[in-house]
């Protein structure tokens, strides 16, 4: 049997209450989760899922709402009324 070492690193309290409780619905430990995880990077020397930066964040629209907030502070912004758009789930 190959040797086990420990690993100790912080998260925050709530992610993981919410991860323990994901664990255990589909039958394992968080220690059984992330060593499936590892394993899996290990074998495939890629992270195993999609990692992407929520676009509302990419510079771009982030130069747009600082602008709009420039225009709103400075009196220039219009605002109109408009029907509610429903969000698709």
């Amino acid at each position: 049997m190959a040797q086990t070492v420990n690993l100790n690193f912080r998260m925050d309290a709530d992610l993981k209450k919410s991860m323990e409780q994901a664990c255990s619905e589909l039958g394992m430990s968080m220690i059984t989760a992330f060593t499936i995880f590892a394993k899996k990077v290990s074998r495939e020397k890629r992270i195993p899922f999609e990692v992407s930066v929520d676009p509302l964040y990419s510079e771009q629209n982030m130069r747009y709402l600082e602008k709009v907030a420039r225009d709103v502070s400075e009196g220039k912004a219009r605002f109109a009324e408009h029907e509610l758009i429903e969000a698709e789930e």
